[in-house]
C-alpha cells in the first residue's frame, strides 16, 4: 500500500507538500499540484482516516445509535440501519453502528472527533441522550420524536396520524368496537416515542368516530401473543376490528385468532402498522400502513449532511402514513345495518 512518502518521490516533492495539496492549507503551484494529482492517481494512494481527519476537519464517518434494547424488532431496526448506511455511502462516509443502551457511549463519541454527525434512534418522550446531543459540536437529527422536539431535528413516520388513519379506516367499513395490540410493555414503559404517539393518534380517532376502544400491550413471543389475544376477546367480545403494532407478534396474533376459529377477513378485520414486507409475508396479505424505515434512514442521512454543509435551522419531518387495503380487513357489522 502506498504510503504519502511514496507518493512524494513519485512527484518529487516533500512528504508536506503532499499533506498541504490534500489538505488545501498552504496554496501550491498549480504544476506542483498536477505532478502530486498524478503521482496520487498512479500509486492509488489512499490517505489514512486520521490524516483525512486532521487535514479536513471532517471523519467521513457518521454515528448511528441504534440501541438494541429489550422489546426492539431487530429485523425492523436493520430496515432502519440499510437506509442509513446505503444513504451515506452515497456522501462517501461510514457508519459507525452503536448498539449499546448507554449514555457513556453517546458521549465518548460526541466528547472527541471520530464522527461528523449523528443519527440517533429509539426515541423517548424523556430522553437521557438528547441534552447531550443538543449540546454536542456534531449536527444530530433523531429517529423519532421528543417530547420537546425545540431546537432538534427529527424524522419519523408521523405515528399519531397512522393511528387516526387506522381507526377512520375501521371505523369507515362499520367497525364501532376496535382494538389494539401494541408494543411490548418494556417499550412502553420506557415511553417510546412512536408507541405512545400511535397510541394518543388512535384514541383521539376513536373519539372523534364513536367507536369503543381497548388497548392491549403484548410480548413479541407466541405466549405473549396469545395472552393478548385470549384478554383482548376476554375483555372486549364485540371487538370486530384489531389494529396490530407489533411486527414480531403479528404471525402470532393471527395464529391464535385462528385457534379460536376466527376467519381474519371475515370475521374480523386486522390492520398491521409495518414495513410492507411483513405486512405481505403474513399467512394473509395484511391490509396495512406501511413503515417506511429504509425511506425514514436516508432522509435522515440527508438532514444530517444538509447540516455539515451549513447551518441548517433545526427541523421535524414527519412522513404521512399511507394505508394499503388488502385481504385481512372485513366489514363490520354497523356497514350491514341497512341490508
Amino acid at each position: 500500500m502506498a504510503t504519502i512518502d511514496d507518493v512524494a518521490q513519485a512527484a518529487g516533492v516533500s512528504a508536506s507538500t503532499v499533506s498541504y495539496v490534500l489538505s488545501g492549507k498552504r496554496p501550491i503551484s498549480a504544476p506542483t499540484r498536477a505532478r502530486v494529482e498524478r503521482a496520487i492517481e498512479k500509486l492509488g494512494y489512499r490517505p489514512h482516516a486520521g490524516a483525512r481527519a486532521l487535514a479536513s476537519a471532517r471523519t467521513n464517518v457518521i454515528a448511528l445509535m441504534a440501541p438494541l434494547r429489550v422489546g426492539v424488532n431487530v429485523p425492523v431496526i436493520m430496515q432502519f440501519v440499510t437506509g442509513v448506511v446505503t444513504r451515506a455511502r452515497d456522501f462517501d462516509h461510514d457508519v459507525l453502528l452503536l448498539t449499546q443502551d448507554d449514555v457513556s457511549g453517546l458521549d465518548r463519541v460526541t466528547g472527541g472527533s471520530m464522527v461528523d454527525a449523528l443519527v440517533m434512534m429509539d426515541i423517548e418522550a424523556d430522553d437521557p441522550r438528547v441534552p447531550l446531543v443538543a449540546a454536542a459540536k456534531q449536527p444530530t437529527v433523531l429517529v423519532g420524536l421528543p417530547e420537546d422536539p425545540e431546537g432538534l431535528s427529527c424524522v419519523d413516520l408521523d405515528f399519531e396520524a397512522a393511528g387516526r388513519l387506522a381507526v377512520r379506516h375501521l371505523a369507515a367499513a362499520g367497525h364501532t368496537d376496535v382494538a389494539l395490540i401494541g408494543s411490548p410493555p418494556e417499550v412502553l414503559r420506557r415511553h417510546t416515542s412512536y408507541a405512545e404517539r400511535l397510541m394518543r393518534g388512535l384514541r383521539n380517532q376513536a373519539t372523534a368516530s364513536d367507536v369503543a376502544v381497548h388497548v392491549e400491550a403484548c410480548d413479541s413471543s407466541p405466549s405473549g401473543a396469545a395472552e393478548a389475544v385470549d384478554t383482548l376477546l376476554a375483555t372486549a367480545p364485540d371487538t370486530t376490528g384489531i389494529v396490530v403494532h407489533n411486527e414480531g407478534a403479528l404471525p402470532h396474533v393471527l395464529s391464535r385468532l385462528a385457534e379460536h376459529d376466527i376467519v381474519v377477513g371475515a370475521d374480523m378485520s386486522v390492520v398491521a402498522v409495518c414495513p410492507r414486507d411483513v405486512a405481505l409475508s403474513q399467512r394473509i396479505p395484511m391490509t396495512s400502513i406501511d413503515l417506511p424505515a429504509e425511506d425514514i434512514g436516508r432522509v435522515a442521512v440527508d438532514m444530517v449532511m444538509t447540516r455539515l454543509d451549513g447551518d441548517q435551522p433545526s427541523e421535524t419531518r414527519l412522513l404521512a402514513p399511507v394505508l394499503t387495503e388488502r385481504a385481512s380487513s372485513a366489514p363490520g357489522p354497523a356497514a350491514g345495518d341497512d341490508d
